[in-house]
């Protein structure tokens, strides 16, 4: 009998949560379990993402439903007494997100699986129980489960950092538990609050079903809002909580140091995917339900945003350290997605998802390039480097198409979300368009300089050094390494030349289901 799409739904939360428990059973360093955990690792990586193309396939207005969601099912674990329910099912918004987190889930398994690290087994286990709780976030519809699948994702990242990280590990896997703990601990205390005032009344929860269900909170909400106070307050509790947990200015600190130190696959995963966990909660969550608290924080937001755009901008350019500079670069390309969101529009927010689908993947790649570098030449110190470009053709043409993708080249993925949040900035604070586009020359600046000291010029004596002594670890990547960068590469050109592809989702998923959006839309007729 063919599975059913809610079936494969909820196969691809579940298969790499198998699968990992399953490598981590195996547990082998040699022999027949060593062979077995890598096939079942590897199954648990790729079969995600055939479910996940599977589906996007099938995603289309006769399998939509109430709020645009399609492929709903519910597991009732025992706890439906409290509302509480796994509720599967991708709307216009989810989809994309979802998708890309198996596209990245593949390409950083791909490049785990040919490591060399210690205990191998237990680092894939690790990072399939992340990338199953990656792939729960954006296909759940119950908000407990979507918190849920989010702190499954988010403990491996700890521990996989105090065991295989860099220099001054302990310490700075210490600091992401502290900032990113606080920052789960609001966005819960907000999501328990929405819950609580959504269903105060037996009235109330006769509607909404007593329950965590954003389909019939979204429907309740729309004819029975919150007050203006509550949703001041609730709206405040989501923002600086999902704020910490995208790297929100001020509390920004914890990312580039974070990234820099964790293993390269659980950086790929933690920096293309789990980040954008705050950013879709904003989009699909809170705004929608809290329109007016949305409308009372914009002024904040944007000027925390404009501290990512443009003060981490700046610092971004003295940084001499490669994964450093991709670290802070990716702080500031949020700042441009958190405009998008304080534009209140279907442009901005549309723009903002894509924004997030094309950095989620160009990110990913820079950091597993920049350990490719790095593994080369010893050191990740762009100025001891040069020169790499004639010995690493291959390498040289992806970094640049990297960096390229990042700072919005038409053609990749990036620029259809940076040009439908510019636009939408025109329509909101015109002003604001001066400091956004002085953004993305600078990241352009430290982009680009970062390409022609590492690839291009005269080598430095430091580096011949190195190279005189280290003849064969000048090389260009190997095939599999090459692999995970075109799955990448690949799926940032597709988008880049057909963003219809996924923007067509976006669109309908913003336009039918987001009624905060006509907040801040352009006045046409001259009313007051």
């Amino acid at each position: 009998m063919p599975l059913t799409d809610t079936a494969i739904l909820k196969l691809t939360v579940l298969v790499p949560l198998v699968a990992g428990t399953l490598t981590l059973v195996l547990n082998g360093r040699q022999g027949w379990r060593m062979h077995l955990g890598k096939v079942s690792a590897l199954l648990g990586f790729a079969l995600p993402l055939v479910g996940a193309l599977k589906l996007a396939a099938a995603f289309s207005e006769t399998t939509r439903g109430a709020h645009g969601y399609a492929f709903i099912d519910s597991v009732d674990l025992g706890l439906g007494d409290f509302g509480i329910y796994w509720q599967v099912g991708l709307n216009g918004i989810a989809l994309p997100l979802y998708l890309m987190a198996a596209l990245i889930g593949l390409a950083a398994g791909l490049y785990a699986l040919q490591s060399k690290a210690d205990r191998a087994p237990v680092y894939w286990a690790l990072l399939l129980w992340m990338h199953g709780g990656l792939m729960g976030v954006f296909s759940s519809v119950d908000l407990i489960s979507f918190y849920f699948f989010h702190e499954l994702a988010l403990i491996p990242t700890f521990i996989m950092i105090g065991m295989w990280g860099g220099r001054a590990r302990s310490t700075i896997a210490m600091e992401l538990t502290l900032y990113l703990t606080l920052g789960a601990l609001l966005v819960l205390a907000g999501l328990l609050l929405l819950y609580t005032d959504s269903n105060a009344s037996d009235s109330v929860g006769a509607m909404s079903g007593g329950s965590f269900d954003l389909i019939r909170l979204k429907a309740y909400l729309a004819e029975q809002p919150l007050s203006a106070g509550r949703q001041h307050l609730i709206f405040g509790l989501l923002l600086f909580g999902f704020g910490i947990l995208v790297s929100l200015f001020p509390f920004h600190s914890w990312a580039p140091r974070g990234y820099r130190a964790a293993p390269t696959a659980a950086a790929m995963l933690h920096a293309g995917v789990l980040k954008k966990f705050g950013l879709y909660g904003l989009i699909q969550i809170a705004a929608p339900l809290l329109p007016l608290g949305a409308e009372r924080w914009t002024p904040v937001l944007t000027w925390l945003a404009l501290g990512n755009v443009l003060l981490i901008g700046w610092v971004t350019l003295a940084q001499h350290s490669l994964k450093q500079m991709v670290g802070y670069s990716s702080v500031m390309h949020m700042g441009l997605a958190f405009l998008g969101i304080a534009s209140l529009s279907v442009v901005g927010w549309g723009g903002a998802v894509m924004l997030m689908f094309a950095h989620g993947l160009s990110v990913a790649l820079l950091l597993m390039l920049s350990t490719c570098i790095e593994h080369r030449c010893g050191t990740d110190d762009m100025t001891a480097v040069g020169g790499l470009g004639p010995k690493t053709p291959v390498l040289a043409a992806c970094f640049t198409a990297a960096v390229l993708a990042s700072i919005g080249l038409p053609g990749f993925a990036n620029f259809w979300g940076e040009l439908a949040i510019f636009v939408s900035l025109w329509d909101f604070e015109r002003w604001l368009l001066l400091p956004a586009v002085g953004g993305l020359i600078l990241s352009a600046v430290y982009g680009l300089r970062a390409v022609g000291r590492l690839f291009f010029g005269t080598p430095t004596e430091a580096f011949k050094r190195y190279e005189a002594s280290q003849p064969n670890e000048i090389r260009d990547l190997t095939w599999s390494e090459r692999l995970p960068a075109m799955i990448l590469l690949g799926t940032l050109l597709l988008v880049g030349f057909w963003p219809s592809v996924t923007a067509s989702w976006v669109n309908e998923a913003l336009t039918a289901t987001q009624p905060v959006l006509i907040v801040h839309s352009p006045n046409t007729d001259g009313d007051p």
